[in-house]
């Protein structure tokens, strides 16, 4: 036990909390594997943790237990905010709930006004279905480096070697593995297996640490997304055909000329300086 509330399985049950696929949903009842991935968050001392996604708060418990000065738990389904609020009477101050999407909800901002000059991060068991896209809109954003000092999220594994590939792993490297690298140092800590969850995933599951880039390499966004978008969506493609929607059919080869990079390389073959030199180009063209 890591508290004196009762155990996961006992809450779930209590409250009729069965899962829902539609919302992502996968309960986490180990302990021991709840505390390992709090650890990873740590020190938590002096940190303000964002959740997303709790559920029934086996994390939450984890965190806060393991020492999480505050933890901002941001929580859909309207099932799970009693046993959330039971946890927030155990440790009390220390865990604010709320209802709402995370898309649409600006965590962070509300971790920092609250950190007190601490560490805010995000420590959290992603649902599956908006994992992506989560991790994709907090880093394309405006303000970098941004409040948090890090990300230490579960993402079903082909995801997460997707975030750490580089073109070394051609099959895995793509739009995701060139924004994580470009603005993060990421790394996969550990796997989790399918049967630590309620109900099982029929994959394996990856605990990833993001660690933001005080100084990536300068670039546009908007420029680095519309070559990325162009290069890796005809991936197969030679870049001198795959960019020509975003330079001029006549111009592309000798663009990638001047940045580098061979005409008849393929996007899965060019670094993420290779891409910041071409979104670059792209920037000083104003087009």
């Amino acid at each position: 036990m890591i508290d004196d509330l009762p155990p996961l399985r006992d809450v779930v049950a209590r409250y009729d909390l069965a899962p829902k696929k539609s919302l992502g949903q996968n309960f986490l009842f180990d302990l021991n594997l709840t505390a390992r991935i709090a650890r990873a968050a740590g020190p938590l001392e002096d940190a303000t943790i964002v959740e997303i996604g709790p559920g029934p708060g086996g994390l939450t418990r984890a965190l806060l237990a393991q020492g999480a000065k505050r933890v901002i738990a941001v929580e859909r389904d309207t099932r799970c905010i009693a046993a959330l609020h039971e946890i927030s009477e155990r440790y009390p101050g220390r865990l604010d709930i709320i209802e709402g999407d995370a898309l649409q909800t600006d965590a962070f901002a509300l971790a920092s006004a609250s950190a007190g000059g601490g560490a805010v991060r995000c420590c959290a068991n992603l649902p599956y279905n908006i994992s992506t896209a989560l991790l994709t809109h907090w880093l394309e954003a405006a303000q970098w480096p941004p409040v948090w000092d890090r990300l230490v999220l579960m993402f079903q594994r082909e995801v997460a070697e997707r975030i750490v590939a580089t073109p070394a792993q051609r099959a895995d490297y793509g739009r995701l593995s060139l924004l994580c690298g470009w603005r993060t140092q990421a790394r996969i800590l550990f796997d989790v297996s399918p049967a630590a969850f309620t109900p099982p995933p029929k994959v394996v599951s990856s605990i990833v640490e993001l660690r933001p880039r005080a100084e990536p390499l300068p670039c546009d966004l908007s420029a680095l997304s519309r070559v990325t978008q162009a290069a890796f969506g005809q991936r197969r493609k030679m870049l001198r055909q795959s960019l020509k929607s975003v330079f001029a059919p006549r111009e592309a080869a000798d663009v990638l000329t001047a940045c580098g990079i061979a005409p008849t390389q393929r996007a899965e073959e060019v670094d993420v300086a290779g891409f910041v030199r071409l979104a670059n180009a792209l920037s000083l063209r104003g087009d």
